[in-house]
């Protein structure tokens, strides 16, 4: 967890880049089951996604960026809490208890919430997946003012759905029912967007774009430039689906240059897991060499793309290679905001990073995947990486450094890393009842 040591060197890092104007925008884009390597700016080949690949060009490109989970909900949960998986309150897609959606609790702290406390407009337009209808876990009641789109992750493969959420009221897409005009998910999330910056020029605020492309069931108005690729059909409107996401980014990015608002605005992307369309990650080299897709706690399901831009900040055409992880990311909003997270989170800032500092040491990054039928783990510490595929089971280790394809398990040959691996499985986390780990198993 956090430590005040870190806080206070993280504080001086960002205490001694330019001052910005006015207390900063904070804008984060999340794409849904993109994978590491979809985007152009990754090396991406066949698929475009040039408004994405400005923001890299113009700002900093992290190449060891991690999701929070392997799936969408807890990866969600550890961006919005600031608690990595080993604590959070949501840790799969479904509870392993009754199979049934967790949200979040009353007292979970959101960085909606605390930006919102200190002047903030928050918003939050796409794909939420933390709570559902009259639980604490709706936007509106975790600190976002205005809110519009999925509740959760099954609706949410609906991109021409015939309603969405407006704020806690459920509000019929009327063109998505009677034949008329049909109503794009996809583009409905921009115009909200787009709306929300116009509202807030004057406020500092805090917008959150959680798009769901592109997330199976695999839909778009058309193929776009696609249209007459000698690809299977599918793999045209997966094409598509992340092409009409671009476009969006390029909007938010356009409106913002327009307002002049560019140099007051952090603006972020990222993918909420690993691949997900595994039939044609070959086709698209999604995951590049990296091992595991969407739902495996390899690299391949929990290694992201992760891209900031902030003119005048931070330095253009920059790579890191810095690790980080989506808890991070409520303390580094705070810190940029001018605020304190609170006690006892486990994401680190990285402000240093995106401001060319040194980055405060950490020990581990920590994952679990309590789905229905196993629980696996899996740590980071420093370049090694363990990985336990279900309690009781051998812990593999690998070297990331010279395998981040994780094909050569040197655990017979490290016996020490093996043992700070299972130490960490053991205390990076606390029992949760939605999610029992049947530890008395290991």
């Amino acid at each position: 967890m956090i430590n005040r040591r870190e806080f206070l060197a993280s504080s001086a890092a960002f205490a001694q880049a330019p001052k910005p104007r006015r207390k900063p925008n904070i804008v984060f884009i999340l794409a849904d089951d993109l994978g590491c390597f979809d985007l152009g700016c990754y090396g991406q080949k066949l698929i475009e996604t040039p408004n994405i690949d400005k923001i890299a060009a113009e700002g900093l490109r992290f190449t060891q960026a991690y999701a929070g989970g392997a799936v969408c909900a807890p990866s969600r949960c550890t961006l919005m809490t600031g608690m990595h998986l080993g604590h959070a309150t949501i840790r799969d897609n479904h509870s392993r208890r009754n199979g049934g959606r967790v949200p979040l609790r009353a007292e979970d702290v959101t960085v909606a919430g605390i930006l919102k406390k200190v002047g903030y407009a928050t918003g939050i337009f796409g794909k939420w997946g933390l709570g559902e209808p009259g639980t604490p876990g709706v936007p509106n009641r975790q600190g976002f003012d205005d809110w519009f789109g999925f509740l959760n992750q099954d609706h949410a493969i609906e991109y021409f759905t015939d309603h969405l959420w407006r704020n806690e009221t459920k509000e019929t897409l009327r063109g998505n029912l009677n034949g008329g005009r049909r109503e794009y998910t996809t583009e409905l999330f921009t115009r909200e967007a787009l709306r929300f910056i116009r509202a807030h020029r004057n406020d500092p605020f805090f917008l959150y774009l959680p798009y769901t492309a592109p997330h199976t069931d695999i839909d778009a108005p058309s193929d776009l430039q696609y249209a007459s690729k000698p690809w299977p059909p599918e793999a045209r409107t997966i094409a598509a689906m992340t092409g009409y996401m671009d476009r969006g980014v390029g909007q938010v990015m356009n409106l913002l240059r327009e307002l002049r608002l560019e140099q007051d605005t952090l603006v972020m992307f990222a993918s909420d897991n690993g691949a997900g369309h595994k039939t044609y990650i070959p086709l698209f080299h999604s995951t590049g060499s990296l091992r595991g897709a969407k739902g495996e706690i390899y690299e391949g399901g929990i290694r992201v793309p992760l891209i900031a831009r902030w003119p005048g900040r931070i330095a253009p055409g920059k790579v890191t290679h810095e690790a980080v992880a989506f808890w991070d990311f409520l303390p580094t909003a705070c810190e940029v905001a001018g605020t304190a997270p609170a006690a006892g989170i486990d994401g680190v800032s990285f402000a240093p990073t995106l401001f060319g500092a040194k980055q405060p040491a950490r020990d581990h990054l920590y994952w679990e995947r309590p789905s229905k039928n196993r629980f696996d783990q899996a740590v980071r510490m420093g370049k090694w990486k363990a990985v336990r595929l279900g309690l009781g089971a051998p812990i593999e280790i690998y070297d990331l450094a010279s395998d981040e394809s994780e094909t050569r398990n040197l655990a017979e040959q490290k016996p020490e890393i093996v043992a700070r691996a299972r130490g960490l499985f053991r205390t990076a986390r606390v029992e949760n009842p939605e999610y029992p780990s049947r530890a008395n198993a290991g």
